[in-house]
């Protein structure tokens, strides 16, 4: 009787070699996301109006850090692996870090400009203060300590209340007062999150692939599905001029 071969086993995906290779993976898509877009939207002066025209609005970008943002708070478990929770936790607070930064630097200030949404922009830095302490908390402890599920969902609260605002007033009235300045924010905010985020290319990839083990890369949603969205988009741009 001749032996036949069974099909193939498929790698686990907790099998060490799979999420190395899914990480490495997802690493050369963060940088090669990053590379493209800088060369794109780092053009000539008389090319900006038209970038602008086609650059997701920065109304759209923050939702998409939003969505970023709560599906990893989705997946958090008390009872989870220590490892997939430290790194859920800290895919999280890097995120947190850069779209505060982002909004702080480009959004805020377009805000105050005109004179909008005054009570709830006082709030919102203090808000993001808060946040960074409560970061700062988790990374000098370990997903072992007592207080860590506890100071992560503290965290969680706090950002719940803070996109909630955001979402109800400060998005909706940019669209409503400063329509046509969204376009320009949007492309100076992805110039800028280039930047702040080229040097934890590999943390963000590891602790993706660790938050989001199917479709990882695709699940990066404030980086990399904006980013995609930016590279057709500039391209089309390009191509017409």
């Amino acid at each position: 009787m001749i032996e036949t071969a069974g099909p193939a086993e498929m790698p686990s995906r907790e099998d060490p070699a799979h999420i190395e290779r899914n990480i490495d993976a997802t690493r050369q898509d963060v940088e090669r996301t990053l590379e493209e877009l800088q060369s794109r939207l780092s053009v000539r002066r008389r090319m900006s109006a038209a970038l602008d025209r086609v650059t997701p609005d920065i109304t759209r970008m923050i939702r998409l850090d939003h969505a970023h943002v709560l599906a990893a708070f989705r997946r958090f478990r008390s009872r989870m692996p220590q490892a997939r929770k430290r790194a859920l936790v800290e895919n999280a607070c890097l995120a947190l870090e850069v779209h505060a930064q982002l909004e702080e630097e480009i959004f805020y200030p377009a805000l105050r400009r005109i004179a909008a949404a005054g009570e709830i922009l006082e709030k919102s830095v203090p808000e993001h203060d808060e946040m960074r302490e409560l970061i700062h908390s988790l990374r000098a402890m370990g997903p072992f300590d007592a207080a860590y599920d506890e100071t992560f969902k503290k965290l969680i609260r706090i950002v719940l209340h803070h996109v909630a605002d955001e979402e109800t007033v400060l998005l909706p009235l940019a669209e409503e007062l400063m329509p046509e300045e969204l376009g320009h924010l949007g492309r100076l905010m992805t110039l800028r999150r280039i930047e702040l985020l080229k040097p934890h290319a590999a943390e963000l990839a590891f602790t993706t692939v660790r938050t989001f083990p199917i479709g990882a890369a695709a699940a990066a949603a404030g980086v990399l599905a904006a980013g995609w969205l930016l590279v057709r988009a500039v391209t089309g741009a390009g191509e017409s001029h």
